[in-house]
C-alpha cells in the first residue's frame, strides 16, 4: 500500500473507531462491519498495526481496538553503554530520558511505545517502555570469543551492551580474535541473553585492513556491486561516439582544463574562463553521467540506494562502478566527454548577469593539480609557469574572478569556516604514520568558488521555472544554541547581535573574521559550526544560512552524490522539452522520497567517515603512549575536559586525574575550578598533556594534565611509573 493511500485509510479507520457510537472490536469484526472483503483483510490488518504503532489506538487485553487515552507514545530507541537510552518522539522538542530499569529489553534503535513517567522531576521528560513494535538490528558486527561448547560475540557498538550468545553449530567455524557479521535469531527477554548465528566472517582482529572492514559492515555500506549491474557496465562504450554527440553544443575548442587533488581519478568537473570587456565568461562543465546512468535501471536503483560514495580514511566506497566514474564519465585531458555545462556571464562586482545552461561535448586540454595551480599563482615557480604557459594569462583571471565571488558572497553574510582538517597517512599494513594538514590554497578556493556559483545560478533558475526539483537547503540555528554560543564566546570578549529570536548570518561571519589568527580561532570556529544545524536536501527551496542564499543545490557532482545526477535528469528532460505534466507529476512523486533518503545516506557516510578517522586516530595515540603534547581546551563537562592537540586529535582529562585538587564543573563560564587552588581549567586554554591510555574499541584517548612545575622528561618517567601502578 503507498504511502497516500495508507494515511487516507489511516484517517478513516481512526474516525470510525473515534466515533461516539463505536463499540470495541476485533480487527475481523471490524471487517464484518466495515464489509471489507476476506482478499483485502491484510489491508485492514496494517491500517490498525499502523494506528498503534502511532499511539493513537491500543489493542484490549481481549484483543479489540480502541482508541488510545494519550498515555502512550512512540519513537525510536537510542541505547547509551550504560543501560539507559532516550526515545525521539517525532513532535516533542527534546528526546525522552529512559532509565535502565524501564527499557524492558529495548535494543539500540528499536522502535517502542512508551508511557511517561508521572513524577517525572528535572527538565527532561522521563518515561518508561512498555511495549517493543519492531526492532531496529537485526545483523551487528562482533568480535568472537570461543569456549569448549559454545561461543559468545561482544558487539563492536557500545550502545548493544550485552553479549550475543551462538551455539557452535551457527558459528560457521570462527575462532576467538574473529570479527564476525552476527544475525540476531532471538533478542532475549527476562534475563535471557540474545542469541545468533554467524553469518559472515570478515577476518581476525590482527588483519590489517579487518578494523576499517568491520566499521564498512557495522553501517551497513555496500562494497561489491552485483553481476547484474557489472554487466550492464560492460556495455557502456569507452569512447562517445558520433550519435552522442549530436545535437550538442560543441566546446571542444574552448581552452579547458580540470583542477582536483593529484590522486583524484573520478575528475567530474572542468573549468572554461575568458574575458571580454569587463565581462567574465565561466564556463563550469560537469559530466554527462545520467547519459550513462538510466533512470530505473538497475545501475540507478542502486547508486540511489548507495546516495552517495563513502571517503574512508584507506579506501573510496564509490556510488558508481569505477568503469564509470573513472572512464567514460571522467573528464580526462585529451577525450571528448558529454557534459551538462552552466555558462555564466559575471561583471566586475561578481553579478551573474547572462547564464546558459546546456547540453555539450567538451575536449579537457590538461589535467592540473591544486599543487601546480598553487606554484604557478602562489609561488611563482619558474618551471611550472614554462610547464603550462598557454594556461597561465587564464589561471590569473581565475584567481581574480575567484576573488570577486568571495568578496561578493562575504558581503552578504556568507560564512566561511576555515578549519584545520587533516589526512591521516596510512602504511601498507593500514597503520597510522603520520597526521598531516589539508592545505586549503588559492587553487582550491578557486574551484570551491565556482562550484559555489554554478550551483547557486542552477538553484535560482529552477526556482524561477516552479518545476520540481532538489535543493540543497541549511536552516536558521536554534536561539538557544546561538545564546549559548553568545554566553561562551563572552569568555573571549566577543559578542554578537542577536535580533528578535533571529540571527543574520552575517554576525556569525563577523565573528569569525575577528578571531582570525587567534589562539581561539579554531575553538569558536567550531562550537559556531556545532550551534547551526545540518544542511539537508528538501524539494523546496528555504534557503542557505550558511551561505546566506535564497537558492542552492548540488549539481557539480553526479558521479559521487545522487542528488545531482537526480538534478541532472530534471535539466535534461526540461531542456529536451519533455518536462510535460506527466514528467512533472513523476518527479513530484519521487523527490521528496530521494531528497530524504539521500539525506540520511549523507549522516551515515558522515558517520562512518568520522568512525575510521577516529580509530586511526586512537591507533596514532596508542604508538605515543607516554608523550607530552600541548594542546587547547576543546570541550568542558561534569566528568573532565577535552584537549585538541595541532593535528586534530582529542582526547579526555578525567576529572579523577586531576589529583591536586578537587574540581568542580562552572556551567555559567564552561571551566573545571579547583575549590582550594581556585585553579582553572576553561575552554580555550593551552595545556600540556600527557598521552596516558587509548582504547580502541570505545575509540577514546585519556590524557593526562603535566603541571607546568615539573620537566617533560620528568612528567613523562612520573606518569610511567602512575600507569606501572594501575597495571600491576
Amino acid at each position: 500500500m503507498n504511502k497516500e493511500l495508507l494515511q487516507e485509510r489511516k484517517k478513516m479507520i481512526y474516525d470510525f473507531i473515534c466515533d461516539e457510537l463505536y463499540v470495541p472490536m476485533k480487527a475481523k469484526e471490524m471487517a464484518i462491519v466495515l464489509n471489507v472483503p476476506k482478499s483485502q483483510r491484510g489491508e485492514l490488518l496494517e491500517v490498525l498495526d499502523a494506528l498503534t504503532a502511532d499511539g493513537k489506538v491500543e489493542i484490549s487485553g481481549r484483543g479489540k481496538y480502541v482508541k488510545s487515552e494519550g498515555k502512550y507514545l512512540t519513537g525510536v530507541f537510542t541505547a547509551h553503554p550504560r543501560g539507559f537510552g532516550f526515545v525521539t518522539v517525532e513532535g516533542e522538542e527534546e528526546d525522552i530520558f529512559i532509565p535502565a530499569a524501564q527499557t524492558n529489553g529495548a535494543l539500540h534503535k528499536d522502535t517502542v511505545q512508551i508511557t511517561l513517567s508521572k513524577n517525572s522531576s528535572g527538565k527532561r521528560k522521563e518515561g518508561t517502555v512498555t511495549k517493543i513494535l519492531s526492532r531496529g538490528t537485526e545483523q551487528l558486527v562482533c568480535t568472537y570469543e570461543k569456549s569448549k561448547t559454545f561461543g559468545f560475540a561482544v558487539p563492536d557498538n557500545p550502545r548493544f551492551a550485552q553479549d550475543i550468545f551462538i551455539p557452535l553449530e551457527r558459528s560457521k567455524g570462527a575462532v576467538s580474535g574473529h570479527k564476525v557479521v552476527v544475525e540476531i535469531t532471538d533478542y532475549g527477554k527476562n534475563g535471557k541473553k540474545p542469541e545468533g548465528k554467524v553469518v559472515e566472517i570478515i577476518g581476525h582482529i590482527n588483519d590489517p585492513g579487518t578494523d576499517i572492514m568491520s566499521i564498512v559492515k557495522g553501517y551497513d555500506l555496500p562494497v561489491e556491486f552485483s553481476q547484474k549491474i557489472m554487466k550492464q557496465v560492460e556495455n557502456v562504450s569507452n569512447e562517445v561516439s558520433a550519435a552522442d554527440m549530436a545535437g550538442r553544443m560543441d566546446l571542444r575548442d574552448w581552452q579547458t582544463v580540470t583542477i582536483d587533488g593529484e590522486d583524484a581519478k573520478d575528475l567530474d568537473d572542468a573549468i572554461t574562463l575568458t574575458k571580454e570587456g569587463d565581462l567574465y565568461e565561466l564556463g563550469v562543465h560537469i559530466a554527462d553521467v545520467s547519459n550513462y546512468v538510466q533512470e530505473s535501471s538497475a545501475l540507478d536503483v542502486e547508486a540511489l540506494k548507495r546516495g552517495t560514495s563513502v571517503y574512508l580514511v584507506d579506501r573510496v566506497i564509490p556510488m558508481l562502478p569505477h568503469k564509470l566514474s573513472n572512464g567514460i564519465c571522467s573528464l580526462n585531458a585529451g577525450e571528448n566527454r558529454l557534459a551538462l555545462s552552466c555558462i555564466m556571464k559575471i561583471d566586475e562586482k561578481g553579478n551573474v548577469i547572462d547564464h546558459t545552461i546546456a547540453e555539450t561535448v567538451i575536449k579537457v586540454d590538461r589535467r592540473m593539480s591544486y599543487t601546480s595551480v598553487k606554484k604557478i599563482l602562489e609561488e611563482h615557480d619558474v618551471a611550472e609557469i614554462e610547464e603550462y604557459k598557454e594556461l597561465v594569462p587564464m589561471f590569473e583571471r581565475m584567481k581574480e574572478l575567484a576573488a570577486i565571488l568571495r568578496k561578493k558572497r562575504m558581503k552578504r553574510g556568507s560564512i566561511d569556516f576555515d578549519f584545520p582538517e587533516t589526512k591521516i597517512i596510512l602504511d601498507e599494513q593500514g597503520k597510522p604514520v603520520d597526521i598531516k594538514p589539508y592545505d586549503r590554497n588559492v587553487a582550491t578556493k578557486i574551484i570551491e568558488d565556482f562550484m559555489l556559483i554554478a550551483n547557486e545560478t542552477v538553484a535560482q533558475d529552477y526556482f524561477w521555472q516552479e518545476l520540481p526539483f532538489v535543493y540543497r537547503t541549511h536552516d536558521n540555528p536554534d536561539t538557544e544554541k546561538i545564546k549559548k554560543l553568545g554566553t561562551f564566546i563572552n569568555n573571549f570578549g566577543y559578542t554578537i547581535h542577536i535580533g528578535q529570536d533571529e540571527i543574520h548570518p552575517k554576525e556569525l561571519q563577523k565573528l569569525l573574521m575577528k578571531i582570525d589568527g587567534t589562539p581561539e580561532e579554531a575553538l569558536i570556529s567550531r562550537l559556531t559550526l556545532r550551534s547551526m544545524k545540518q544542511a539537508k536536501y528538501t524539494t523546496v527551496s528555504t534557503g542557505h544560512f550558511g551561505l546566506a542564499t535564497n537558492y542552492y543545490c548540488h549539481f557539480t557532482s553526479p558521479i559521487r552524490r545522487y542528488p545531482d545526477l537526480q538534478i541532472h535528469r530534471i535539466i535534461k528532460d526540461n531542456l529536451r522539452g519533455r518536462m510535460n505534466q506527466k514528467r512533472i507529476e513523476h518527479y513530484d512523486s519521487i523527490l521528496p522520497e530521494v531528497a530524504k533518503h539521500s539525506s540520511e545516506m549523507e549522516r551515515r557516510a558522515d558517520e562512518a567517515e568520522r568512525e575510521t578517522d577516529k580509530l586511526k586516530k586512537v591507533e596514532y595515540m596508542e604508538e605515543r603512549i607516554g608523550q607530552v603534547f600541548e594542546g587547547v581546551i576543546s570541550g568542558v563537562q561534569e566528568w573532565g575536559f577535552y584537549v585538541e592537540l595541532p593535528n586534530t586529535v582529542e582526547g579526555l582529562v578525567h576529572v579523577t586525574s586531576l589529583t591536586d585538587d578537587f574540581y568542580h564543573y562552572e556551567e555559567s563560564s564552561y571551566e573545571m575550578i579547583g575549590e582550594r587552588t581556585n585553579k582553572h581549567y576553561k575552554l580555550g586554554q593551552k595545556v600540556k598533556v600527557i598521552v596516558a591510555d587509548t582504547d580502541k574499541i570505545m575509540r577514546t584517548i585519556d590524557f593526562r594534565v603535566v603541571r607546568d612545575d615539573v620537566e617533560p622528561d620528568e612528567a613523562v618517567k612520573d606518569e610511567a611509573s602512575v600507569l606501572s601502578k594501575m597495571t600491576d
